[in-house]
């Protein structure tokens, strides 16, 4: 564990530089670098209810970064976490349809078992191809976005369109309350309770079973683990559909969470920045932790950056554009 915090301090490291430049670019655009930065702060952890709001989006994060590095470490680069997310919530919104009016007890755990069914099938066929054809993953995971957002704007568009909608956004029809997780803040301790759950069965099956050491060696020379009898296909296909599934729970969380429906185009950046959090935190299940506290709370500050600073919302976008670029330096020095 204190290798693993390690990591994420000197990541953490690259981080704050990354700030650091992007202070100076924006300084030199005309803001107020220094009230940026104290708005960034005070937008993610200081203000009242900070906290609750980082946390918010720092929870569905950790449970797609978490199994992104999965697939990482087996040295198969799963790019397409926001399209088994879209696909996992898109599951959910079919399944919420066919539960109707059924009991909570049984429905809510038939949602999530749902949404993570699709974020796994849909992790499949890329995997499928790179193991069978040697297909690039990258190449199919990243189409896998591009087909699940049209996907997502057909059903919401269509079989699953709300008629009461305004028409400025297609979106599903809302969940029941009654198979809610979460209201609109977002965080419950059912939320709170599926991430600690994920987090403790990701970190076991990565440091305490056969698979995970296995395929954190096959990450790193695929040779030696069939040299130990391993079937690397099997260990390939499996972080495939873990990562798949975890992202897929990421999205039926938002679904049955604070939005309560599915809309087109939804968090579009969820999957990347769940991406750029696991290579912060090394591929560690503590480090993604930390590190998806980090983002979310800059996910929190974005809403608060336009009253405090004056910059718009996507100047986020901009600073985890430059944080993105500062870690893969990092593998380089």
């Amino acid at each position: 564990m204190k290798d693993s915090l390690n990591t994420v301090v000197r990541s953490l490291i690259f981080v704050a530089l990354a700030l650091a430049l992007c202070a100076v670019v924006f300084q030199f655009a005309g803001y107020n670098a220094p009230v940026m930065l104290w708005a960034v702060l005070d937008g993610a952890f200081l203000r009242s209810g900070a906290i609750e709001q980082s946390l918010r989006w720092a929870l569905p994060l950790f449970i797609t970064a978490v199994g992104v590095s999965i697939s990482f470490r087996a040295g198969f680069f799963n790019i397409g976490a926001q399209g088994q997310f879209y696909v996992g919530a898109i599951c959910a919104a079919f399944a919420a349809e066919v539960f109707k009016g059924g009991p909570a007890l049984l429905v809510i755990p038939a949602l999530l078992i749902s949404g993570m069914a699709g974020g796994a099938l849909w992790a499949l066929w890329p995997g499928l191809l790179r193991l069978r054809s040697g297909t690039d993953e990258v190449i199919t995971t990243l189409m896998g976005n591009f087909l699940a957002g049209l996907l997502l704007v057909y059903v919401t568009s269509g079989p699953l369109k709300d008629p009461s909608g305004s028409g400025q956004q297609a979106s599903s029809r809302p969940l029941d309350a009654a198979y809610r997780l979460s209201n609109s803040p977002g965080l419950s301790p059912t939320i709170i309770a599926i991430a600690v759950i994920v987090g403790i069965a990701i970190w076991l099956l990565v440091n305490r079973t056969a698979f995970g050491v296995l395929a954190s060696l096959a990450g790193r020379n695929g040779t030696m683990v069939e040299w130990q009898g391993a079937r690397l296909w099997k260990l390939g296909l499996s972080s495939f559909l873990i990562s798949g599934a975890l992202a897929g729970l990421a999205g039926t969380i938002e679904f049955m969470g604070p939005n309560g429906r599915i809309a087109s185009g939804f968090l579009p950046a969820h999957g990347f920045t769940a991406i750029l959090i696991a290579l912060v935190a090394n591929l560690s299940v503590v480090g993604t932790a930390v590190a998806s506290i980090f983002f979310g709370g800059l996910a929190s500050a974005a809403l608060y950056l336009p009253i405090m600073a004056g910059l718009p919302a996507a100047a986020i976008d901009i600073i985890n554009a430059a944080i993105a670029l500062f870690i893969t330096a990092r593998s380089k020095l």
